[in-house]
């Protein structure tokens, strides 16, 4: 099967007999599949050789819009300033800490900094994850864990900050969290069970040989995870599944006592606690659904932990408004909220009339990105628009002002305004409008241009619109770029997300395709010029819309594909089927079968035309299987009925989020867009 540079062929995976024809691609490390996955690979680089200047090319162009040597804006805590550098050259940032000023300002003094990790040796070139990076409460230690192949299991240590002597702790299967207690010697972290779900909660005492299993979670719906408070004073375990949650709580200065519950689970309550003051007595703050699907908040006395009719009502449920999150502070309380398909930050300081976080722009990404110390007067934000680079703003939770203490630089030619960002809507097949965000350069508004659809539409995450260094390459082209923000995604709060799930699922893909047509019909683009693309369960809503509307796209790109969900969904002993019951439905159920058969895009391939398409799965990937692109794209070789590319290229030495150092990341991106660039004939 190997293949010819000079004429290349197409591997054809072999069928077997039974209702899967292509289910012996799952026989992971078998010579066979590891064959045909490089063969797929060499057909892959074969098809695209003749880009290889192209890639260089916008591989430097985007590397030269970034600063590649660069420090982060330092974060204060104790007595140190806490940051990271990166150097030109280096996959990774260094992590640094120095002492802290006596003015109060973010300077760093380099003449006394003192390096506390260096990725870079340590990946050695591969594959490389930092997981947790965690402080202890008095600056003596690091606990830190590190991933070496993609498969998201880590390997945990401790640095002492005083000898740098490093101890590898000899846990296994560990999911790459580790959490203080106050004491400075105790940590408290997770183990995955054979799905790979964080399942059981462990102690581990420095010094001390083992670890002791505190807590085990048995229903397999239920992902494990430990935190500290807002206060430091708190250590919290939630339980949650996509529907229903459960918090226990422990003092953190007493770290070997016993979790306390703080409400019993009762399905579809989902709550999340967390611990800090108001009117100088401290408090649990409790951010819960049991009003209404957009979350309320409570508060109660945290004397002792309180029974649930204990709650008070501190912000009232309200329709238009979903309740996100929530960050503590001594002197406020700052919500994260979203109204209108924008996120919104409401600050609330005590004894001062509330407000809400003025912005520039009419569509945005906004979030809390350190909440600093707890009796911090100040919180940080991290703000960006399509058409403007992320910025670290400082807000003064007192009286709302802000100020900007890092964009992002944009090396070279870069002017905001030569770019136009709007949002726009489309109109769903059953009347609903579905927000567009869209980006092109101002001198092509007016004319169909080609443009480069994303789309997700799962788990309530919200795609807000972000700015993008590798973006300009297609912009300075001519090709715009916009955002489908369709149902199954959060962007207008928890009844968008239900409206895209379970059986209300095709919403997702109908949304999509009303997204395209309507950029279509308003002369933005046209059918040859529309390019789509969209990874994990974004790669799903791409190969379904594909079966169903081939004609209305140009290109495509899928990464980590979640495709061959039918199969996937109907194996329980495989990673995170079990929780994603609640998202998808558990087909063991004749009528939820029929359901996900119906749009599964593997079992729904036709004997039709389709657009060009590259699809990139990880070998290692531990979320999406590398075998559903493999089986996909082997499908659709031998039923499409067009000479259309089709590529698959799989990263052998990766997981769910692809190669990890960011010069690497550089190179994938310009792989795709070269690919777009062939496809729709720019270059």
């Amino acid at each position: 099967m190997s293949a010819d540079a000079t004429a290349p062929r197409a591997p054809i995976a072999r069928k077997a007999e039974g209702a899967d024809p292509y289910a012996w691609l799952q026989e992971r490390d078998s010579p066979e599949v590891i064959e045909y996955l490089n063969d797929e690979n060499a057909y892959q680089a074969a098809q695209l050789a003749d880009q290889a200047q192209l890639r260089e090319q916008l591989f430097e162009e985007i590397k030269g819009r970034i600063q590649e040597t660069d420090l982060s804006v330092p974060s204060p805590w104790g007595p140190y300033l806490y940051y990271s550098r990166t150097s030109a050259g280096e996959e990774y940032p260094r992590h640094y800490r120095c002492p802290r000023p006596t003015d109060d300002s973010n300077s760093v003094d380099e003449s006394r900094e003192e390096l506390l990790l260096d990725p870079n040796p340590l990946a050695n070139g591969g594959f490389l994850s930092l997981g947790a990076f965690n402080i202890s409460p008095d600056h003596q230690r690091l606990a830190y864990s590190l991933d070496t192949s993609g498969d998201e299991i880590y390997t945990l240590y401790v640095k002492d900050l005083t000898s740098g002597a490093i101890e590898q702790l000899p846990f296994d299967n560990c999911d790459g969290s580790m959490t203080w207690a106050n004491d400075n010697q105790t940590l408290f972290f997770a183990e995955l069970d054979d799905t790979h779900r964080p399942h059981k909660l462990l102690r581990h005492r420095l010094g001390r040989e083992g670890c002791q299993a505190i807590f085990e979670e048995t229903d397999g719906r239920f992902f494990l995870h430990c935190y500290r408070s807002s206060s430091e004073r708190q250590l919290i375990l939630l339980l949650n599944s996509k529907t229903t949650s459960e918090a226990w709580v422990l003092d953190a200065e007493q770290p070997d006592g016993d979790f306390t519950c703080l409400a019993p689970r009762v399905e579809g309550h989902e709550y999340f606690p967390d611990h800090g003051q108001l009117d100088g007595q401290w408090r649990w703050f409790i951010r819960t659904n049991q009003d209404g699907i957009n979350f309320a908040l409570y508060q109660a006395a945290s004397e002792q932990v309180p029974a649930r009719e204990q709650w008070q009502l501190l912000v009232p449920h309200r329709d238009t408004v979903m309740l996100e999150g929530l960050s503590l502070n001594a002197s406020a309380l700052s919500l994260s909220l979203r109204e209108g398909g924008l996120p919104i930050i409401e600050v609330r300081p005590q004894g001062l009339a509330p407000y809400r976080v003025e912005l520039p722009d009419a569509a945005y990404s906004l979030y809390v990105q350190d909440s600093l110390e707890f009796a911090s007067p100040r919180i940080r934000l991290r703000y960006q628009a399509l058409n403007r680079p992320a910025q670290v703003r400082q807000l003064e939770l007192a009286d709302g002002a802000q100020q900007v203490l890092k964009e992002t630089p944009v090396l070279g030619p870069f002017d905001p305004d030569a770019y136009v960002s709007q949002r726009l809507w489309a109109t769903a097949s059953d009347g609903t409008q579905v927000p567009i965000s869209l980006v092109q350069r101002r001198s092509d508004l007016g004319k169909p241009v080609p443009l480069y659809l994303y789309g997700y539409g799962a788990y309530g995450e919200s795609l807000d619109p972000w700015f993008s260094h590798a973006r300009l390459s297609l912009l300075d082209r001519g090709v715009a770029f916009a955002i489908a923000h369709v149902r199954g995604g959060g962007e207008l709060g928890e009844a968008w997300y239900r409206a895209g799930k379970q059986e209300h699922k095709h919403n997702t893909f109908s949304d999509f395709i009303a997204c395209a047509e309507h950029l279509i019909a308003q002369g933005v683009t046209s059918a040859e010029q529309l390019a789509i693309s969209g990874g994990s369960a974004g790669g799903l809503l791409i190969g379904a819309v594909l079966n169903q509307r081939p004609e209305l796209f140009k290109a495509a790109i899928a990464e980590v594909p979640f495709v061959d969900v039918l199969n996937t969904m109907l194996d329980p002993d495989l990673p995170l089927t079990i929780t994603e019951y609640d998202e998808w439905g558990n087909p063991q159920e004749p009528e939820v079968y029929e359901r996900i058969k119906a749009y599964a895009p593997y079992e729904n391939v036709k004997a039709q035309a389709y657009p060009a398409l590259l699809v990139v799965a990880g070998y290692n990937d531990s979320r999406v299987q590398y075998w559903e692109a493999a089986k996909w794209v082997a499908r659709l070789r031998v039923t499409k009925t067009d000479d259309n590319l089709l590529l698959l290229k799989t990263e052998m030495d990766a997981g769910h989020g692809g190669m990890s150092g960011r010069y690497q990341g550089l190179r994938d991106v310009a792989l795709e867009y070269a690919f777009v660039f062939k496809v729709l004939g720019l270059v």
